[in-house]
């Protein structure tokens, strides 16, 4: 289950210093640039589509595999995962975007965000259909592209963005029974006194 994400983080930190990989993100720059007359923004919405699917299943009657209470709790871990990874590699990274605008390119947040919560979705309804998760996935790599369409990442950058939101996605689920357990068991036997 880490062969995917350690693939696409892979390319994208190799990327960061090929320059085979580095021609591929300036061809396909060049080739979306040289086709598209405008922008179309719709990734800034598309990001969270995924994530929302899974309340919006959950609210027309379809089931998934945890209540809303744990489901939250996963999500919440797995932003903060990817969240907090994604914003220290921009912040310390020096990655110029393809329109030139700011040196914090890599790696693609609004991609990171868009996977992880493909990776949310088909965990919490692959009993139920695959092709629900396929769809999400689907909606992850249309924000993606779309990334690129806008001239705001480059190939790399989504690759590895992709990968992070997967990962965290998967970090989030393996550690919720131990969070579960300890820390929103609602337990009310607590020592210690709160200042």
């Amino acid at each position: 289950s880490l062969i995917m994400p350690t693939v696409l983080i892979g390319y994208g930190i190799i990327g960061l210093d090929s320059n085979k990989l580095k021609g591929i993100n300036s061809d396909i720059k060049n080739e979306l640039n040289e086709h598209i007359d405008k922008k179309f923004t719709i990734d800034d919405i598309s990001q969270y589509a995924p994530f929302l699917s899974v309340y919006a299943l959950n609210a027309t009657g379809i089931k998934g595999k945890n209540n809303f209470k744990d489901r939250t709790i996963i999500l919440g871990t797995a932003y903060i995962i990817m969240g907090a990874t994604v914003n220290v590699i921009k912040n310390t990274g020096n990655v110029e975007r393809p329109d030139g605008t700011s040196n914090n390119s890599f790696p693609s947040g609004h991609t990171a965000t868009a996977f992880m919560g493909a990776e949310f979705l088909f965990q919490e309804y692959k009993d139920e259909s695959i092709w629900y998760g396929i769809s999400g996935y689907a909606v992850a790599a249309g924000t993606g592209f779309f990334r690129m369409y806008n001239d705001r990442h480059w190939l790399t950058d989504v690759a590895a963005g992709a990968g992070i939101g997967i990962l965290s996605t998967k970090i989030a689920y393996w550690i919720h029974p131990w969070m579960k357990r300890n820390i929103f068991s609602g337990n009310k036997k607590t020592n210690g006194v709160i200042m």
